[in-house]
């Protein structure tokens, strides 16, 4: 049998999966867009949320200090509608299902990956919101996902619905526009739906918004999920019937 790596061997895993490729002029190949009109920092990590008093403590509240375990994307701890879809309210202009302030930056800058921040009392609580990152059709979106060390490190498979992305670059400790840029694959970079955030690291990644709808982003840690960790985009209808929504079923499933 071949001499594997170590299931712990970060750098040789690292070193494998960010020197993957794309095929430039294959079957799908898709050139990466260079004109950018949203840019966005998006921290991911888990967090808490406070722990109810009506809630037994062994059940709902096993995490730090008595709280309960959560999550979030950029301090926002994704909570999904109960009353109406939110693809539902997007088609038939519903309000107060979502809101559209998604930041395109964190609230609050901080090391995101100074294990000193682990249990920080100022960063760690996250609001339970349905917030979405509106955006216009065939916009150009970079993102960089960056990890945080609330509760603890982790590696997070990022995936997203609706589209595919060309991973520029991913290292590990905080992204640095300064150095880092430098190291984006314009030329040739993997293209995927779903990306893992280096341990402590950042991943960088590009997408064109050509797909009208509301298209979620999530850790694909089932259990990451509910606890909130997780957005959603809107991508508002194009100029054409072909780049707008249709309507939904007549036979769609009522709840």
């Amino acid at each position: 049998m071949p001499v594997l790596p170590a299931f712990n061997d970060t750098p040789t895993a690292h070193r494998f999966y960010s020197n993957l490729t794309g095929l430039v002029g294959g079957p799908h190949w898709v050139p990466v867009p260079r004109q950018i009109n949203e840019h966005m920092f998006v921290t991911v990590g888990l967090g808490l949320a406070p722990c109810s008093p009506n809630n037994p403590r062994n059940a709902s509240c096993g995490g730090p200090n008595g709280q309960r375990l959560s999550a979030s994307m950029s301090n926002s701890s994704f909570q999904l509608p109960s009353s109406l879809s939110m693809l539902q309210a997007f088609f038939f202009n519903v309000r107060g299902i979502y809101t559209t302030d998604f930041p395109n930056k964190p609230p609050v800058a901080f090391d995101y990956t100074s294990t000193s921040n682990a249990l920080n009392s100022s960063l760690v609580f996250a609001p339970k919101k349905t917030s979405v990152k509106k955006v216009k059709y065939n916009a150009t979106i970079e993102m960089i996902l960056q990890d945080t060390s609330l509760i603890t490190v982790e590696n997070h498979p990022m995936h997203i619905h609706g589209f595919n992305f060309h991973v520029l670059a991913q290292g590990f400790g905080n992204f640095n526009p300064a150095v880092h840029r430098r190291k984006f694959n314009l030329v040739n970079p993997q293209v995927r739906n779903t990306i893992g955030v280096p341990v402590g690291g950042w991943a960088a990644i590009r997408f064109t918004a050509d797909n009208p709808g509301v298209w979620l982003m999530h850790c694909h840690l089932d259990v990451h999920l509910p606890l909130g960790l997780a957005m959603a985009f809107v991508v508002e209808n194009g100029p054409t019937p072909s780049t707008t929504l249709p309507p939904p079923p007549q036979d769609l499933p009522r709840c």
